[in-house]
């Protein structure tokens, strides 16, 4: 998508810290960060939100999943961390693209927000 700033961080139309990346997800450092350690991985291909997930979208999700868990283990998350998709205006989905944070290096609270 043409105007998102996260399809042109995927194809490194802006600069970014980048953390991992493969032919399906870039991960990079978040700009305005929460916790000590706050990494946001995205898919490359756009996709707007969980609300537009489809049935074709099942097996990038599942990978997604499982490189979170290795991305926190090269960061160094051995006691813990948050992973958060926030979808929709109510939850403060700000880039309407689908996309993870990974949160760590501090004791978290609950319940969150």
């Amino acid at each position: 998508m043409a105007d998102c700033i996260f399809c042109m961080i995927a194809n490194h139309e802006i600069p970014t810290d980048v953390v991992y990346e493969d032919d399906k997800i870039i991960c990079f450092h978040d700009a305005e960060p929460q916790a000590p350690v706050h990494v946001l991985v995205i898919p490359k291909r756009h996709i707007e939100s969980l609300d537009d997930v489809t049935e074709d979208d099942q097996e990038l999700l599942g990978y997604i999943m499982f490189k979170i868990h290795e991305i926190a283990a090269d960061l160094g998350l051995e006691n813990g961390y948050r992973v958060v998709s926030n979808n929709g205006e109510d939850a403060f989905q700000t880039v309407k693209h689908l996309h993870f944070h990974i949160l760590g290096k501090r004791k978290m609270t609950w319940p969150p927000g």
